[in-house]
This record gives C-alpha cells, sequence and structure tokens, in this order.
C-alpha cells in the first residue's frame, strides 16, 4: 500500500461521509432557518419549539432517504473490504 492509495481511499471516504450526510444536514439547515424566523417574527423564544421540529424533519428524511443512504455505505464498505487483497500485496 503506497501512499497514493491511502490518499484515494481517505478521499473516497470523505466524498462518502458528505454524500450521506447531505440529504439529513441540509433539511436540518432549513427547517431551523424556518423555525428561527418564525420564532423571531412571534417572539416567542421556547427551546422545545426550535428542537423537535428538527428532530421531526431528521426523522422524516432518514424514513424517506435511508435506504438509499444505507445501500451507499453498504457498497462503500464492500469496495474497501474487496480492496484489502490489492493493498496488502
Amino acid at each position: 500500500m503506497n501512499a497514493q492509495m491511502v490518499l484515494t481511499m481517505g478521499q473516497e471516504a470523505l466524498l462518502m461521509l458528505l454524500m450521506v450526510s447531505a440529504p439529513v444536514l441540509g433539511v436540518v439547515l432549513v427547517v431551523g432557518l424556518v423555525v428561527s424566523l418564525f420564532q423571531a417574527v412571534t417572539q416567542i423564544n421556547e427551546a422545545t419549539l426550535a428542537f423537535v421540529p428538527k428532530l421531526i424533519a431528521a426523522m422524516a428524511v432518514f424514513a424517506i432517504a435511508g435506504p438509499w443512504m444505507l445501500n451507499m455505505l453498504v457498497e462503500y464498505i464492500r469496495r474497501t473490504i474487496e480492496a484489502i487483497p490489492a493493498a496488502v500485496v
């Protein structure tokens, strides 16, 4: 295993991390922005009002995109495990 292989594997891991986490982070960010605007307009400062909608949105994204996310991770792990013999030699 040379330095180029290690860098490539690290780059692929970071790209996979971004791809899998992007849907959840994006939706939670948008929901948080909407809730913050609502709180600013109505002057309601309740901590649970900021937390509960984000939690529900994250659960919805996991329910919708979860199979895709799991499939991406399984394929990445499969490719990584299959590359072990080539890396050892």
